[in-house]
């Protein structure tokens, strides 16, 4: 049999097998499908679209499940992450030019909210192995103009924030959370979206908590804060056709906020199955080419990824696809080695740049089976041994 038929049946044996894959929504959704129905008929029946009893019953129990004062529903995590910044702007506390402090390992999100608004982003490398923002880098790179420190609590590990929150405490910077990733995830008896001035969140379908579409949520102590937020996501406007601010229109969905009061009762028994899958592979992964990740505390982790870093990632990746599981890689280019960034390219971040070459993302949802884990590791302990 020749090398080409051989792979012409390889890849017919696989067209077979029955994938595992990364993240099976409609799997994830399905034992919510009768609350969801619920929901809907109960939007509809209102005849309330925009900004009503659904959103306000979120927000109340997205800001008492993270332990704010306030929860702002916004369109998506981005405009979260961008409407803390041009709400400061608007109080004076920020002006154009002014720099914040941004991972340097982290999706090109956090860098747009920044530099939307008129201000630098001042990339932070991070921990090799931690993978968030490294305290002991920030230092060094704080002048008279930075003025904000946003921390991304990446993969769903939340950032060392006693650490930080100590540096930002010296220096007099604003402390912002992008806790996109980090839904529940718990330190010292504090949630993600409760240690900085404020922080936003994402309810992307893909994310721990995720809508049925964009979505994205505010959390603050801060209510001239939440004020502003809340005007500038309403048009600039706190009565409608008077425009205190130049605003914008980003305001959560009547639909999806109903939907996200659904899944945030059961947020926490998801990241319990997320951390059993996280340990199984932490415990019992052996192959020495891959480079787990360390975690500071059980619960400051709610694996909204599990990444692994090897140096031959895509030869890896299309072995596991082979082999009936699907992979994914966040992120393949840094934002400082993006076009859209390109006044950033001559800058050497080489923490960053090797985590962006080596990264692999396994599959790690709450739907996944035993069984399928159990493949997974099979899979990975065997790879590259002689046969």
């Amino acid at each position: 049999m020749s090398k080409r038929e051989i792979t012409t049946n390889l890849k017919k044996d696989n067209w077979c097998m029955e994938m595992i894959k990364f993240l099976d929504l409609e799997q994830v959704n399905r034992p919510y499908r009768e609350a969801f129905q619920a929901a809907f008929q109960r939007v509809l029946n209102a005849g309330w679209y925009i900004l009503g009893e659904e959103v306000k019953a979120f927000e109340k129990a997205f800001s008492a499940y993270c332990g704010t004062s306030a929860c702002i529903g916004v369109a998506n995590g981005l405009d979260a992450l961008t409407l803390i910044l041009k709400a400061y702007m608007e109080l004076g506390q920020l002006r154009e030019g002014d720099e914040v402090l941004v991972p340097a390992n982290t999706y090109i999100a956090t860098w747009l909210a920044v530099s939307t608004c008129g201000l630098v982003p001042v990339p932070i490398e991070p921990h090799p192995l931690y993978y968030n923002m490294d305290p002991e880098a920030i230092e060094s790179k704080i002048s008279s103009r930075t003025k904000v420190m946003m921390v991304v609590h990446l993969y769903g590990q939340m950032a060392d924030m006693l650490a930080l929150k100590a540096i930002a405490d010296r220096h007099g910077l604003k402390l912002i959370e992008d806790a996109a990733q980090a839904h529940g995830a718990l330190l010292q008896g504090r949630r993600a979206g409760n240690w900085g001035d404020a922080a936003g969140f994402s309810f992307y379908p893909g994310k721990n908590l995720g809508a049925l579409g964009d979505g994205g949520a505010i959390t603050t102590n801060d209510p001239g804060l939440e004020k502003c937020i809340r005007s500038l996501a309403n048009y600039g406007s706190e009565l409608k056709y008077f425009n205190q601010y130049k605003g914008v229109n980003s305001r959560l969905d009547e639909l999806q906020a109903a939907f996200l009061n659904v899944k945030l009762a059961h947020l926490d028994s998801e990241t319990t199955q997320r951390r059993v899958i996280a340990k199984r592979y932490l415990n019992e992964l052996k192959n020495p080419s891959l480079v787990l990740p360390l975690i500071a505390d059980e619960e400051a982790h709610v694996w909204h990824l599990f990444v692994v870093q090897t140096q031959n990632r895509d030869a890896l990746q299309e072995h596991l696809l082979q082999e009936g599981i699907q992979t994914v890689i966040h992120y393949p280019v840094p934002p400082h080695r993006q076009k859209a960034y390109e006044e950033y390219g001559h800058l050497k971040l080489p923490v960053t740049e090797q985590i962006h070459r080596q990264i692999l993302s396994l599959p790690i949802s709450p739907v996944l089976s035993q069984e399928e884990v159990s493949k997974i590791i099979a899979v990975l302990n065997n790879y590259g041994k002689a046969t």
